[in-house]
């Protein structure tokens, strides 16, 4: 592909519609100063000195497609309590439809908070519970969700999974059968409670941790051979289109059948790892729906995924960055 045509690809991205269904979260970040150790326990002091929320889980993923320039619909079950109307005004902040996000009486939004000190992580607290939705919630959801779809006819729906309660089986089932009804691209990032739900989806990304406790093998050499395997065990159980694997500082691996390839990561600055894994998939839905080219979609991804590592915190990619890198590097 010459620059024209990567170029292309970077200016459709505005003409996409996208939605995220799944466990949406809020990031809390306390940051402070270490400069002693407290007299009742053997733990550093932090001294805070500022306090950020940011759009975590599900809903860094819709940032990231927004990011990119995508048009993006967020779907998911908050709580009804100040945390869940927070993350509702930062979707909005960010231009991200949140007509979907239905507030619970039932459960809290889930919040993860990280006081960072000097750039690292001291300490994450978890405010959360992971019980599926209740069948009073889920019957609304489910209906709501198709008539959206059914409705505006998005061009990509991602699910963003968390085992945080709200992609149950039935959600996913009637979610995805409605999306290969009516022709709209389907990619999952999958987590162990559910992974072998998501049939029929175009884009399987799972991460290799993901995939060693799922299918209870070591892959320990990480090989072409193996990975192949991998993509031949989960085509057998779940139809799906594209194997698309994280392998951390290894790169990418992916699969479409007519041909597979690991893309080794690129040289980096890593700072911090976290949401990594939301932008990849978020690029990759973005870029598989607008090509239909899966090698494309492995390579641009693989890029993302290493320009947000070099930020401390979870933050959505840089468009211009990425164009500005995928021309150099593709």
């Amino acid at each position: 592909m010459n620059k024209e045509e990567l170029a292309q690809v970077f200016n459709k991205m505005e003409r996409l519609h996208v939605v995220v269904v799944g466990d949406v979260m809020l990031d809390n970040y306390w940051w402070g100063d270490v400069e002693r150790i407290s007299p009742e326990a053997p733990v550093p002091v932090v001294t805070l000195n500022k306090r950020e929320s940011r759009l975590g889980g599900a809903a860094n993923v819709a940032l990231n497609c927004k990011a990119l320039g995508a048009k993006v619909t967020m779907a998911s079950v908050v709580g009804n309590d100040a945390d869940g109307q927070l993350l509702r005004k930062l979707a909005a902040d960010a231009g991200i439809d949140s007509s979907l996000m239905v507030m619970s009486s039932q459960r809290p939004t889930t919040t993860k908070t990280r006081v960072i000190s000097r750039g690292q992580h001291m300490l994450r607290l978890d405010d959360e519970i992971t019980d599926d939705l209740y069948l009073e919630e889920e019957h609304p959801f489910i209906d709501m969700v198709l008539r959206f779809l059914q409705r505006e006819k998005p061009d990509v729906l991602l699910f963003e999974d968390y085992n945080k309660g709200v992609l149950k089986q039935n959600v996913i089932d009637r979610i995805t059968a409605h999306c290969k009804e009516i022709g709209i691209v389907t990619a999952v990032d999958p987590k162990k409670k559910n992974f072998l739900s998501y049939k029929d989806v175009a884009i399987f990304k799972p991460n290799l941790k993901e995939v060693r406790e799922a299918l209870n093998i070591p892959l320990e050499s990480v090989t072409l051979q193996e990975l192949d395997m991998v993509h031949n065990q989960l085509k057998n159980t779940l139809q799906h289109s594209v194997t698309f694997i994280t392998l951390s500082e290894k790169g990418v691996y992916f699969n479409d059948g007519a041909a597979s390839a690991i893309f080794p990561t690129h040289v980096r600055n890593i700072a911090d790892v976290s949401g990594a894994g939301d932008t990849v998939i978020a690029t990759a839905a973005m870029v598989y729906a607008i090509t239909k080219d899966a090698a494309l979609m492995a390579e641009i991804s693989n890029i993302a995924g290493g320009l947000v590592c070099e930020e401390v915190g979870v933050v959505p990619v840089n468009k211009e960055l990425l164009q500005q890198e995928s021309m150099q590097l593709l």
